[in-house]
């Protein structure tokens, strides 16, 4: 058997290039995101108060405004009205003399003024896309509220509403959501 310096030089550095790549490939470390986030737990509401934990809600800036990553379950199949609200509170409150779910949390978020209720893009601040259920009962969907960051929400109440949202005030008050079913409060 005879010795080849070149074949036996290029299968070392072969070697020796495989070896320097996968160690950087491995001790490379991921990149980390630096946008502020919050995780929202979400519970049922009631008129009579409180109830138990149906998920979580991440909440993140980027670039393209505040993302919702939402983890829920047991909440009723079907499109539902998805807003801010004005009040870190899901305490039930009296209207018209009578007691109903999450109304401590107030009126959409709307600091703005605007007229009317509308899409994340023309009515409150607080207007969110549509939260669709799935028929077994979760939505584990990302949503994008644009002209909204982490730092205008804090403090604030995240509310799903029994009914969906038609994005208008006609032919119901505020899309047409009725009862508040779910909320969760920014800290």
């Amino acid at each position: 058997m005879t010795f080849n310096f070149k074949t036996t030089t290029k299968i070392l550095l072969g070697i020796s290039l495989s070896s320097l790549f996968m160690l950087g490939c491995t001790s490379t470390p991921p990149v980390q995101s630096k946008a502020p986030s919050q995780q929202v737990t979400i519970n049922a509401v009631s008129p009579t108060g409180i109830g138990a934990a149906i998920g979580s809600i991440q909440l993140e800036d980027s670039n393209a405004g505040l993302v919702l990553h939402t983890q829920l379950s047991q909440l009723p199949a079907g499109p539902h009205g998805f807003h801010i609200h004005e009040v870190g509170s899901c305490e039930p409150a009296s209207k018209d003399g009578k007691m109903g779910a999450a109304l401590a949390a107030g009126s959409h978020f709307n600091p703005n003024k605007a007229q009317n209720h509308g899409t994340p893009l023309t009515g409150h601040l607080g207007d969110l896309p549509v939260l669709n259920v799935q028929a077994d009962g979760t939505a584990q969907v990302m949503l994008v509220a644009p002209r909204l960051k982490l730092a205008d929400v804090q403090g604030r109440a995240i509310m799903i509403h029994a009914g969906g949202d038609n994005y208008s005030d006609s032919p119901k008050a505020l899309g047409g959501g009725g009862d508040r079913i779910a909320c969760g409060v920014i800290q």
